[in-house]
């Protein structure tokens, strides 16, 4: 979070006594460890929930569900959470598109990706992983809340494949030998910025066979 240029507005704000390391939230936590647990325990729940109660094979994945996962998620940590981000966001360098033309940039994202490649269903698991990672790299191509899109592009991906009868993907980001791996999904993701495609499809497709083989 301290790699990002600091913000305007709002969403901008810091928790008072964090030392600018945790945004402002409902729970009053101001460690990162406490905020970082928080919002996996939240995670895990809105998942659970989800696949339960949400989630069919035949869902359709929408803009509008887009931002009622990512509030049913932290919505009990921020109260910004299921609005499209309003301040600019860079990371080593990299600045997303500028948060005026989300809105519009979601709704194009919806049209032109989303309702091409979702439900995915009766393919190949190779042809679902070359849609996973079109929807993948699009959406955090956007980038479009203040906070979680890694993570929700990740649940997106999960829901795909589940949607098509595989197994969730095997990430490996912790661990022995998980710096290299993030490497290569990172690159594979910049590689997708420019809508290359086939890095980032391998990555999804070795990591769903990996967790079929488990």
């Amino acid at each position: 979070m301290s790699s990002y240029k600091a913000p305007t507005g709002s969403e901008a704000e810091y928790e008072p006594g964090s030392h600018k390391r945790v945004l402002r939230n409902k729970l009053g936590l101001k460690r990162k460890l406490d905020t970082d647990r928080a919002e996996y325990e939240a995670l895990v729940r809105a998942q659970a929930h989800y696949y339960r109660n949400v989630v069919t094979k035949n869902t359709k994945i929408t803009c509008r569900l887009i931002r009622k996962m990512h509030r049913d998620w932290l919505g009990k940590i921020y109260a910004w959470a299921g609005e499209y981000r309003s301040v600019e966001l860079e990371k080593g360098g990299f600045s997303w598109p500028p948060s005026y033309i989300v809105p519009e940039t979601m709704a194009n994202f919806e049209r032109d990706v989303l309702s091409k490649h979702t439900p995915c269903r009766g393919k190949s698991l190779e042809e679902v992983c070359k849609s996973v990672a079109i929807v993948h790299a699009n959406f955090l191509y956007i980038h479009p809340f203040r906070e979680g899109n890694g993570r929700l592009a990740r649940w997106l991906a999960d829901i795909m494949l589940a949607q098509a009868d595989y197994p969730p993907p095997a990430y490996r980001f912790e661990g022995r030998g998980s710096k290299m791996i993030r490497a290569q999904y990172l690159n594979a993701v910049i590689s997708g910025y420019d809508q290359k495609y086939d890095d980032l499809a391998r990555f999804f497709l070795e990591a769903a066979r990996l967790r079929a083989d488990l």
